[in-house]
This record gives structure tokens, sequence and C-alpha cells, in this order.
């Protein structure tokens, strides 16, 4: 397992997206500020941000933008296979959901550790 992305699930992503690439002068990879994703180059590991709304619809949660318990962050680590590490672990955590295949080319899976913070596990699949 590897640690790659922190992902900062925001409100304002544009606002977000302009401070990240201007202001703290990282390097979009991925994405633009009219969008709901992108990803910075941080050096050893990616900055990502994404629209709070956007991720709690992926994961099957409410939201509310005033509600300030909805996830701010998450931790996401890429494995060979999803479903592996879902199978080995499903008895240590509580998953979210079974392992999904994203149109955007990832396989993933959610859970929360004992504190409630979110957790990713993916690896890449091919996009048609």
């Amino acid at each position: 397992m590897k640690l790659t992305h922190t992902r900062l699930l925001v409100d304002c992503f544009k606002e977000c997206f302009i401070f990240y690439r201007d202001v703290m002068g990282f390097e979009p990879i991925w994405g633009t500020e009219e969008g709901k994703y992108a990803d910075f180059n941080t050096g050893n590991t990616t900055l990502a941000l994404y629209d709070r709304k956007s991720m709690a619809d992926a994961i099957d949660c409410s939201y509310s933008v005033h509600d300030h318990f909805n996830d701010r962050a998450v931790i996401v680590f890429q494995v060979n296979d999803v479903d592996k590490a879902f199978l080995e672990l499903k008895e240590k955590v509580n998953f979210m959901s079974e392992p999904i295949s994203r149109q955007y080319g990832i396989r993933s899976v959610n859970f929360r550790d004992p504190a409630g913070n979110l957790i990713e596990l993916y690896h890449e699949i091919p996009t048609e």
C-alpha cells in the first residue's frame, strides 16, 4: 500500500483551485478551475481537490453545505488490487460499499478509521 494523495473536500472548488495554483505555486497536473476535481504536483505525493458534494454523492452519504461534520479530507492509498485488499480487510474494517469501477479510470472502495477519517483504496483501470 502506498500513500499517493491527500484529497481536500471543498465547497468552493474554483477559489481553492486558484489558491493552490496561484498562491501556493503548485502545478495542476489534472483538472481545471472550472471542474470539480484536480490534482496538483507537490513532490512526493499529490494534493487533490474535490467538490465536497460530489464526494458525498460518490460514497452515498448525505451532504449539506452547512453541515460541518461532512468529510473535509480523504487519505488515498494505491493498492495493487482493490478487490484483493477488500477481501483481506473486510473482517477488520467496515467498508462503506463493495469496490466500484469509476468512469474516470480507477476502481476504489472507502472506509473509515476509528476516528472517523475517510480512507480510500484504489487501483487504476483502463478508461473506455
